[in-house]
């Protein structure tokens, strides 16, 4: 219970603090997701999920993009889900379609047998369609990834990353958007994970929207390999923009 109570009290910060920053200058946006859910009575449950992407831009051609995730699930006071991740950023754009970023990151979710995974590397994007509905985004990269597993096993690899994400705006605040993710590794082909996520907004008001998502998880080569291939998450959210 201190564990959840803790996560709420972060999640608070993450959705208050960017609203006084981006108070004082308008280079700041931030857009944060926050949903919690405790049943009683034949199943004790309690779940949280938080989301919260930071962008600054330095420049009209160079941003930066911060984000931090996390999922925390009981169920009969078990603890059946815990998951962390958090990722930096910098994009530089060349035209208005062309852009280079870097980034790095961490993740530690052990129920898929993660213990940590830390990652870094470059890309370049391309937006192949930019509105006024529709806009398609595109990306191609390589990560130096080091993962430690749950089993105390480890490794470290080469793995190259492809990217797609689709928007479709049915008016200036409500939208749909799907996004597939390619993760591959070079040194053993069958190590490879697929991340899909279709989500649906609307807004309740200028800084208030309801998010629906399906987040779709496969991993080829889980570790450990009595791990299932495939995890999937429903959410429901409340969103803030500042």
């Amino acid at each position: 219970m201190r564990c959840l109570r803790l996560l709420i009290i972060i999640s608070t910060v993450a959705l208050l603090l960017p609203g006084v920053v981006y108070a004082e200058t308008e280079k700041w946006s931030d857009e944060a997701e926050l949903s919690y859910v405790n049943s009683s009575g034949n199943t004790e449950l309690e779940t949280l999920a938080g989301k919260n992407t930071l962008k600054y831009e330095f420049t009209q051609d160079l941003s930066g993009t911060w984000k931090m995730s996390m999922l925390y699930g009981k169920t009969d006071d078990v603890k059946t889900a815990e998951q962390y991740a958090t990722e930096g950023r910098l994009d530089y754009k060349f035209t208005d379609r062309f852009f280079s970023f870097v980034d790095g990151g961490w993740l530690k979710n052990e129920f898929s047998g993660i213990d940590n995974r830390y990652y870094g590397g470059a890309g370049s994007g391309y937006k192949v369609l930019t509105g006024e509905k529709h806009f398609l985004t595109t990306e191609a990269g390589l990560n130096y990834v080091k993962e430690e597993y749950t089993d105390d096993s480890d490794k470290d690899y080469m793995e190259g990353r492809l990217f797609a994400g689709y928007e479709y705006h049915f008016s200036d605040k409500d939208r749909f958007s799907q996004t597939v993710e390619y993760l591959y590794d070079f040194d053993e082909s069958e190590n490879y994970n697929i991340i899909s996520e279709t989500s649906i907004i609307s807004a309740m008001n200028d800084s208030l929207s309801l998010k629906v998502s399906y987040l779709v998880k496969y991993d080829n080569r889980p570790v450990p390999s009595s791990l299932e291939r495939t995890d999937t998450i429903l959410t429901v959210a409340m969103v803030v923009n500042f």
